[in-house]
């Protein structure tokens, strides 16, 4: 597809690979007519629809009729929405449909510019026939950010290869109230973990040509109550250590290049209309150049949810001057209240200029704008989008994101015995998958297509490699109905071990136990799981407790009768294969949980974030000490930690604390050696414990991790590098500081489980940091001679 000058001319500024491409985007700019302009502002969601059940929030109230096509794009069109995304569509097919809408904008418009294309693609390309990967508490629970850059290179191939060039992930909000239906979505309770995490994924899409598109900026997760589209009663502090870390990670770090507003209103201002945090915190100081992306019907929503704007021109108004570059889905307030507001006076023409000017650039930055553009790739009739590689990758994280919990020694299951597999999550392929899987999101309302792929359930997997094996549900995931119960209870008797999987079914808005709009009023298992779970732990049959999840439920002394406990969470179309591979020793787990998982069930639940009052203490009746810390999780085999160290600067005199400069770099050690008689994968996390600052801190936070694979009997030491600016936080009057003083880094297994203290002090004056400071403590892994494993 080649596109011409408005006179026909050839060649033309913006056209030319060798000028920069705010040059480029300066060219045209200025040519360009009111109605061209606001026309590159805006997506359209073609083949969405009122009628049905939706897949975005109020998507019935914003859409009333079709759109018109031709008329939609006659001054051009700046984003194409979900064309893969919206119904099933073969992907040979969908990729020819889309070059033939691009030529129709291309052609339909002065200057020939394509359109943007986006999906989802948080779990996989959200798309018929393509990949579902596990969800990103699963990518947590890994503690392997290579492997989820891996996975996010997969996905990112394959939606270039289909034409799409921008990708609405990763999700970055930090775990702050499990109940949020979201929480699946989420990487985990601590912004270390979700910001390295993070990033990884962008490195992964935006290396495969994708625009990764950061959400939700900023402060959705932590809504009042853990409901979805709930006010935000957020400090600045809590913003700024907690909430904004993960995003600065994933802009310096993974390099993103674009970012989407949050639904939420933090202390009464929605973040669409936030011009200090769109525009002020995000460009002005952090520097971002790319394109803010407002998510599905913000806009709308600062008139009809929030109440700040009168009418849809003022909400338009609010949105640009805050600094939302593009309207998503589609053409709703950007549209003609828009051009109406700039021609009356009541709206800035420059703010159209501004946000116009980013969204060039972009377009130039991916190639849309250069001679000769082509999307259809040569190769379309071969195209794939799930395919042996993306599928190995899949399963491999599925495996690593396993965590054991408990195990009295009843797992691995025993070769030879009778099992017996019981709940509502066995027999269902549905349980493997997270709310934005296609399948999920989207395929439930196209049932006649199938779910596109080979979702093996656990019960499919497990009936592989365990010969005798019973089934019964005993109940449903939903629902009142326990008449089920009796034969799963008999089910269980009859075994020499029952296998008890029950969980969630992500959804949307209801329709699930997961999920965006899912949200729950407590954290017992849904339905009457919990007594299925009871009546089987009373037959004396050893249990190993399958909780297969979007979130974490209570798991209160009435559990710890399981004899084994495993969780994991949404693990994907091969989740069913990674499950069946750990329970039967196929496979060492080595998840660990990238959130905490609550004793009790009432209450507000808190992560592990949480300074010494939020602990158990003596002021309160109420003990919040979870059934099972953040970075827990077990082994088939053993692991010793030893000589744990400061390894530079070296201790002063012997005793006393190590100086650790304000500006500087301590570098810690620690021996860790399997010592059982099978190989195995242990986390080596370190935590900063501060115990005296300026304003009050958590117990213990994560500042490294790392995997450590080791062989039976091999020993490695692992040096963490830590940068005295990972010990900053938001100080007394709200800036971030190093401050002087003792601290401690502490070896962990968990952040409840410290194996090694090492106490230090940091020297020197008060220091302020801030965008630009370090943000990764180095690794590095020395294995040292195998030690012989004793016959």
């Amino acid at each position: 597809m080649r596109s011409q000058s408005p006179a026909g001319s050839g060649a033309v500024p913006w056209h030319d690979p060798q000028l920069s491409p705010t040059d480029r985007a300066e060219a045209l700019l200025p040519l360009m007519s009111l109605e061209e302009k606001i026309a590159q502002l805006v997506g359209v969601w073609v083949g969405a629809e009122a009628s049905g059940e939706g897949v975005a929030p109020h998507q019935s109230d914003m859409i009333n009729e079709p759109l018109q096509w031709s008329s939609v794009i006659r001054h051009g069109l700046g984003q194409l929405t979900r064309p893969f995304g919206t119904a099933p569509v073969d992907p040979v097919v969908g990729a020819r449909s889309l070059a033939a809408s691009q030529a129709q904008i291309v052609a339909s418009s002065r200057f020939g510019i394509p359109a943007q294309v986006h999906e989802e693609c948080l779990t996989g390309f959200a798309a018929w026939r393509a990949t579902v990967y596990p969800t990103p508490l699963s990518w947590g629970a890994s503690f392997d950010p290579e492997l989820v850059e891996a996975m996010a290179d997969r996905i990112g191939r394959s939606m270039r290869a289909a034409g799409v060039h921008q990708g609405l992930a990763p999700v970055l909000d930090v775990t702050r109230d499990y109940r949020w239906g979201r929480t699946e979505e989420t990487i985990g309770e601590d912004p270390y973990l979700v910001g390295t995490t993070g990033a990884a994924y962008v490195r992964g899409l935006e290396g495969a040509g994708v625009v990764a598109t950061l959400k939700h900026f900023a402060g959705y997760s932590a809504s009042r109550g853990g409901r979805n589209l709930a006010p935000v009663p957020m400090g600045r502090r809590e913003l700024t250590d907690v909430i904004l870390p993960p995003f600065e990670m994933a802009l310096r770090l993974g390099g993103a290049r674009s970012v989407m507003n949050s639904y939420a209103e933090i202390d009464g201002l929605p973040v669409a209309a936030d011009e200090e945090l769109l525009t002020g915190l995000l460009r002005d100081e952090w520097g971002f150049t790319g394109t803010v992306v407002a998510d599905y019907f913000a806009v709308r929503f600062l008139q009809t949810l929030h109440g700040v704007a009168e009418r849809s021109a003022d909400a338009a108004r609010l949105a640009l001057r805050a600094g939302i570059d593009v309207e998503l889905p589609t053409v709703d307030t950007f549209g003609t209240p828009l051009v109406e507001a700039v021609r009356s006076g009541d709206v800035d023409e420059a703010l159209i200029d501004r946000a116009l000017r980013r969204v060039l650039i972009q377009k130039i930055e991916i190639g849309l704008l250069d001679e000769g553009w082509q999307e259809l790739p040569d190769d379309v009739a071969s195209l794939r989008l799930d395919d042996e590689t993306s599928q190995d990758v899949a399963v491999r994280l599925a495996r690593e994101s396993v965590v054991l919990l408990r195990n009295t020694g009843v797992l691995p299951l025993p070769s030879g015995g009778r099992v017996a597999l019981v709940g509502p999550s066995a027999d269902d392929p549905m349980a493997m998958l997270g709310c934005y899987s296609f399948p999920n999101h989207v395929g439930i309302h196209h049932s006649e297509f199938g779910l596109g792929l080979d979702i093996p359930s656990l019960r499919d997997e497990l009936a592989r490699r365990v010969p005798l094996l019973s089934y019964e549900p005993g109940c449903a995931i939903t629902g009142e109905d326990t008449s089920g119960i009796p034969a799963a209870v008999a089910a269980a008797a009859a075994a020499d071990v029952c296998v008890l999987a029950v969980g969630d079914r992500a959804g949307m808005f209801g329709r699930g136990t997961s999920g965006e709009g899912c949200d729950a009023a407590d954290l017992r298992l849904p339905g009457v799981q919990a007594e299925l779970v009871h009546a089987v732990l009373a037959t004396g049959t050893p249990v190993v407790l399958v909780l297969m999840a979007g979130r974490p439920y209570a798991l209160g002394p009435e559990f710890d009768a399981a004899a084994a406990v495993v969780q994991a969470f949404f693990l994907g179309q091969l989740g069913g294969q990674a499950l069946a591979e750990v329970l039967t020793g196929a496979v060492n787990p080595s998840g660990r949980l990238p959130v905490s998982v609550p004793r009790d069930a009432g209450g507000m639940p808190s992560t592990y974030l949480s300074p010494p009052l939020g602990h158990r203490n003596k002021v309160s009746s109420i003990d919040p000490t979870p059934a099972y810390p953040f970075g827990h999780g077990l082994s088939y085999t053993t692991f010793e930690w030893s000589d744990a160290m400061v390894v530079e600067p070296a201790d002063e005199a012997q005793g006393d604390p190590a100086a650790w400069p304000v500006d500087g770099e301590v570098r810690v050690r620690i021996t860790v050696a399997n010592n059982g008689d099978r190989a195995g994968t242990e986390v080596v996390q370190l935590y900063l414990h501060d115990p005296v600052a300026q304003t009050t801190r958590p117990v213990v936070r994560l500042v490294g991790y790392t995997r450590l694979p080791l062989e039976p009997g091999e020993v490695a030491h692992v040096t963490f590098g830590v940068p005295a600016d990972l010990a900053s936080f938001s100080g007394s009057t709200g800036r971030r500081v190093v401050e002087p003083g003792a601290v401690e880094l502490r070896f962990g297994r968990s952040s409840g489980d410290a194996v090694a203290t090492l106490p230090l002090w940091l020297t020197g004056v008060e220091r302020q940091v801030g965008h630009q400071r370090e943000l990764l403590t180095s690794v590095r892994v020395e294995p040292l001679v195998a030690v012989p494993h004793p016959a």
